[in-house]
């Protein structure tokens, strides 16, 4: 689901801002997942949480907030492709975050799993870094946005696994999505809705759709699985931007373009899914700070 993301993104930057599509996206989440916890009377409760808790949760949905909205903008910068390679520095922080915070550990085979995927993340990309540092029409200005959008992205992973002590993955994906939805709401233009395309408003409900999937099997994820093992798998992010852009082109071809890929490339990309399985094998290690 993230890897598509960016690819459809793009095409609503056209229309609308940041802003207004992260702030439809958290305030239809907040509905879908409201309408969830009714049904299983899984409502959170003040109590739940110590007044340090909560304010941990209000500083998480800010750095969430700062990764949707910068990740968003950088796509005026940078294509999709671009994106995912500097974005790959997320699941490493979040990776190295687990092991420093949470005392998870890698065992040796996991460590070559790593070694493997970080590996094929650089071949996968090796034509991108040079374009990146030469080209006319990518900015370093999106670089730099997508740079502090991973470092906030993985601030909230780290913060989020501390959180689902006191609540459960329902009850805090709710809580986020409305406080960020709300937060949102003053600096957003919904009437640009109204000029978008048949496309983009497929566009649109996609994106609610895949922050409610996305985020809710990753937040799931974090509950039972180890930081590391997750940052892991969700390294192969790039090879399902790469595919879901050779059908973009398809779709429209006036609006993306086909990103030229070399044997390495592609030695790269099964190296990178490799890497992930191998790196998510082992026992739980977590130890999760009361």
């Amino acid at each position: 689901m993230w890897g598509v993301l960016p690819v459809v993104l793009k095409l609503l930057l056209v229309t609308t801002d940041a802003y207004t599509i992260t702030a439809v996206r958290f305030l239809f989440s907040a509905l879908f997942v409201l309408f969830s916890v009714l049904i299983a009377k899984d409502m959170p409760k003040l109590r739940q949480g110590s007044r340090f808790i909560w304010c941990l949760l209000f500083i998480s949905t800010i750095f969430l907030l700062a990764n949707y909205i910068t990740n968003v903008e950088a796509l005026a910068y940078i294509s999709p492709a671009t994106v995912q390679l500097v974005l790959q520095l997320a699941p490493f922080i979040l990776l190295l975050g687990g092991v420093f915070l949470y005392k998870e550990t890698f065992s040796r085979i996991q460590l070559i799993g790593a070694i493997m995927l970080f590996g094929g993340l650089g071949l996968f990309f090796n034509q991108r870094i040079p374009i990146i540092l030469s080209s006319s029409q990518e900015s370093i200005e999106g670089v730099v946005l997508v740079v502090f959008s991973a470092v906030a992205w993985a601030s909230y992973a780290l913060a989020q696994k501390r959180l689902l002590v006191s609540f459960t993955s329902r009850q805090l994906t709710l809580v986020i999505y409305v406080l960020g939805g709300l937060l949102l709401i003053p600096f957003s233009q919904f009437l640009s809705l109204a000029n978008l395309s048949e496309w983009q408003w497929v566009a649109l409900i996609f994106c609610c759709f895949n922050t409610v999937i996305g985020y809710g099997a990753f937040t799931r994820a974090m509950h039972i699985w180890d930081t590391s093992k997750v940052s892991a798998v969700i390294s192969i992010a790039p090879i399902f931007t790469y595919l879901s852009n050779k059908l973009a082109i398809y779709i429209a071809p006036d609006v993306y373009f086909d990103a030229e890929m070399d044997t390495l490339a592609y030695i790269g990309a099964i190296f990178v899914i490799i890497g992930a399985m191998v790196a998510s094998m082992g026992k739980r290690t977590s130890r999760t700070p009361k």
